[in-house]
């Protein structure tokens, strides 16, 4: 029997995860599903520690490695984020294994499999270092970008950027005072250079700092249209499926 903990605040994608793991694990027991820091750190200080945890990254109350730094974990731990750029390489080099949502199926699986072979030296597992890596790799987000612009070229500050928008597979830097550059990166590549706790993007099209964001409105159930400064050409709506984290990334900048 392999006693597991669930730390995930979204109740649809805890419920989802849960029914994967036992469908996946013939003798999993989910203990319990916590859905924030607090509660998740007063749980394990309640209680015996589980085989394993499935924990999201981002919480509704911060960042799961708030935890490691007030309580003492020594089972194996298998991360899992929405962001694909948020400390994945320090996941590929000090953790047991990572998920991406949507989680699929077959991630699960490897993930699981991994945990199996690696299951002799996990007890002696070393989160402080893998904490260290993530802080390592937060400092080393890109702070300017270098732009030609003809025959000159030009720094840009990335803190002074408002938005990055494509159109017609051109993508345009945006700043305060509504000066326009084009940008030699795409939107996939800026995403991966960018501060994620400065930047989000929104939809395919919108790369947005929260500085820029002025308004916003929920236009049905699942959408969310932001008016940004200064104003886009193109709407500028949160697509569905980005929802739930551009909430939480909006909570957790402000912090």
């Amino acid at each position: 029997m392999i006693k597991i903990l669930v730390v995930e605040d979204e109740i649809a994608a805890a419920r989802r995860l849960s029914k994967m793991i036992t469908e996946a694990v013939g003798d999993a027991e989910i203990m319990d599903v916590m859905d924030s820091v607090q509660s998740t750190i007063k749980w394990l200080s309640e209680h015996s520690q589980p085989d394993l945890m499935f924990m999201d990254v981002h919480l509704a109350d911060g960042n799961c490695f708030e935890i490691f730094r007030k309580v003492e974990i020594n089972c194996p731990v298998i991360f899992i984020t929405a962001y694909d750029t948020y400390a994945i390489r320090a996941f590929e080099v000090n953790a047991i294994a990572y998920l991406m949502k949507p989680v699929k199926a077959v991630d699960l699986e490897n993930a699981l499999r991994k945990y199996e072979k690696l299951k002799p030296a996990s007890s002696s597992f070393d989160y402080q270092k893998l904490l260290e890596t993530i802080h390592a790799e937060n400092d080393t987000y890109q702070k300017r970008l270098l732009l030609k612009i003809g025959q000159t070229i030009r720094a840009i500050e990335l803190s002074e950027v408002a938005y990055f928008f494509t159109h017609d597979k051109i993508v345009t830097i945006v700043t305060p005072e509504n000066r326009k550059y084009p940008a030699d990166y795409t939107l996939d590549q800026l995403e991966k250079m960018l501060d994620p706790k400065l930047f989000f993007r929104i939809n395919r099209q919108f790369i947005v700092s929260s500085k820029a964001i002025r308004e916003m409105y929920v236009i049905s159930k699942s959408r969310v249209k932001i008016n940004l400064h200064p104003p886009a050409e193109m709407e500028t709506a949160v697509s569905s499926e980005r929802v739930a984290n551009f909430k939480k990334w909006l909570t957790e900048e402000s912090r």
